[in-house]
């Protein structure tokens, strides 16, 4: 039952979020919205508790939610025949580049960091 509250704060939160978004035409998308609202959110044990009951229900089924992506791959082969060489370098490229990224952000701030504390 507690994991059953803690899907509702979890949906009820990116609703939220959705009409945040859509209501003041913000340029963040709701679940991102929904997400910093569960951030906050999280705070209260009233909210903690059953969010976290619910976690690591769908945690411990973490599996299960990769067959849809299964399902769609092996109905899109012809496509993945075609284009998979290019998809696997794009994919491999934006992760090194997001990678790089947030390496060289890490160093910037450890240099603030370290400047501050000297």
């Amino acid at each position: 039952m507690t994991g059953l509250r803690g899907l509702a704060w979890l949906l009820a939160l990116q609703s939220i979020g959705e009409l945040l978004a859509r209501g003041f035409s913000l340029p963040f998308p709701g679940p991102v919205i929904g997400m910093l609202l569960l951030l906050l959110a999280l705070r209260a044990p009233v909210v903690r508790e059953p969010v976290a009951a619910c976690a690591s229900f769908l945690l411990s089924h973490l599996s299960l939610l990769f067959v849809p992506v299964g399902v769609g791959v092996m109905t899109h082969l012809g496509l993945i025949s075609q284009y998979g060489v290019r998809m696997l370098i794009v994919i491999a490229l934006s992760t090194w580049i997001g990678l790089a990224v947030t390496a060289l952000t890490l160093r910037l701030f450890r240099k603030k960091s370290d400047a501050e504390f000297r």
